[in-house]
């Protein structure tokens, strides 16, 4: 008889069981032998973020001194800094028909109120008599604060001299326009709070509102010819394109009298310059385009004329005068003192020192002009770190300005009464607008009341 098995009786599995068993093994073994997967890499570090200096650094009262003893009215052809009181008593006027509080300028650093411009002003004026003796009164009254953080470029525009005939003349045949009466305007800032001052030129057209004829319309396709616009006319057509970009000009009548014609209005269109079409077009080089060769260049080449000409869509409209020429103060210029500026970086108003390079005629002349200068005009092509020296009229003035294409220094002159007199900022305000009381707290503008010296009065002891 056969025993029975004692121990304990195992049952083979399934085959389907088994061979999912051997898969689930190959796969738990496959996963410990393969190799671990790498995380991705790490993104790029984000690219370092170029700090903005705080404020333009004012110059110390040394570093201010320094600079005024390069200074000399005669670098202006002045015979005596006095010359200047014209010029700053019509700033004054203008700074004194604003809101006193209201802000004239706030970039990094430099924020002032007309108050404080007129301030400025009446000090300086009060400075006058004595600057002649003690020049150094520029650096102990007034702070100087850059006008930009690199050098300026300083170009130089003048009033030029136009044969011409206040009567139609066949020796006369190029129209100066005045502002023709189907020229309409509209203040787009009425439609929407980004377009605050800007004003739309445009004209009626059959089916709606056209932009304002252009240049090449006007003086090669008669679009105001007979229409009761024409103020005077010249023998020259490119005579009358440099009086469109210099803005002003004296015209010589036939009877040897004198006129002056001012800027009245504009077309509105888009402004290129004719000394960047040649130079676009290959017939100059950037060094080679100087206004005289310019000039030179288009007279040679009369069957280019109209082609370079109207691609400047922007064009000038005049007014007869016997005095000018004024500035978008409406106040006269002073030559060699007065500058057209981007008033976006530098009011309309403002008084600075500039240093800059000048052309120098065969007949001589300074080399540098280092003096003080008067904000009173503006200019289409003057944008940003650019101001335009009125360089007055005649044949020097017409040198210097063509040739005029150079860096320069430009530091605008805030009297050390008008930083102390600046308001107190909301507690918001932060950082950028911090008024001390002369006891080396900074100010909005970055410098202790003074420079770090006492406040002086603007009218010293003689």
């Amino acid at each position: 008889m056969t025993k029975p098995f004692s121990g304990r009786i195992r049952k083979a599995a399934p085959a389907p069981i088994r061979l999912l068993g051997l898969l689930l093994l190959a796969l738990v073994l496959s996963w410990g032998c393969a190799r671990p997967v790498a995380p991705p890499p790490p993104p790029p570090p984000p690219p370092p973020v170029k700090a903005e200096r705080p404020w333009f650094e004012p110059l110390s009262v040394d570093q201010a001194l320094a600079r005024v003893a390069q200074m000399h009215p005669s670098t202006q052809g002045f015979s005596s800094w006095r010359d200047l009181a014209p010029g700053l008593k019509a700033n004054l006027a203008y700074v004194s028909a604003k809101p006193a509080l209201q802000v004239a300028v706030d970039r990094p650093g430099l924020k002032l109120t007309w108050g404080a411009l007129r301030l400025t002003l009446e000090d300086l004026i009060a400075a006058l008599p004595y600057l002649d003796g003690d020049p150094a009164l520029l650096a102990r009254v007034f702070t100087w604060f850059p006008a930009q953080q690199e050098s300026t470029l300083v170009t130089g525009y003048y009033e030029p001299f136009l044969e011409a005939s206040l009567e139609p003349d066949p020796a006369y045949p190029y129209a100066i326009y005045g502002r023709p009466a189907d020229m309409l305007t509209v203040d787009l800032g009425e439609f929407h709070p980004r377009w605050k001052g800007q004003e739309l030129r445009y004209r009626q057209g059959k089916n709606g509102i056209k932009p304002y004829h252009s240049r090449g319309d006007i003086d090669f396709g008669g679009a105001l010819k007979g229409k009761g616009a024409e103020l005077a006319w010249v023998k020259d057509r490119i005579d009358l394109y440099f009086l469109h970009i210099q803005g002003s000009g004296r015209l010589i009548l036939p009877d040897g009298s004198v006129k002056h014609v001012l800027y009245a209005n504009k077309n509105g269109r888009e402004l290129a310059m004719l000394g960047r079409t040649v130079i676009q077009r290959g017939y100059l080089t950037r060094d080679e385009a100087s206004m005289p060769r310019i000039r030179s260049f288009v007279q040679q080449h009369p069957e280019l004329a109209k082609g370079l000409l109207s691609a400047d869509l922007s064009y000038v409209f005049f007014r007869l005068s016997d005095v000018g020429p004024f500035g978008s103060m409406g106040r006269l210029l002073t030559p060699m003192g007065s500058i057209a500026v981007d008033r976006k970086q530098i009011p309309l108003g403002a008084a600075l020192a500039m240093t800059t390079p000048l052309p120098v005629p065969q007949q001589g002349g300074p080399g540098r002009l280092s003096g003080l200068m008067l904000a009173q005009d503006t200019g289409g092509a003057i944008v940003g770190s650019h101001v335009d020296l009125f360089c007055g009229s005649g044949p020097y003035a017409e040198f210097v300005a063509g040739r005029m294409k150079n860096p320069g220094v430009l530091h605008i002159l805030v009297s050390n009464r008008a930083l102390a007199e600046l308001p107190q900022p909301s507690a918001s305000g932060g950082a950028a607008l911090k008024n001390g009381n002369g006891n080396g707290v900074k100010n909005g503008n970055g410098v202790k009341n003074g420079n770090g010296s006492k406040n002086e009065s603007c009218a010293p002891a003689p």
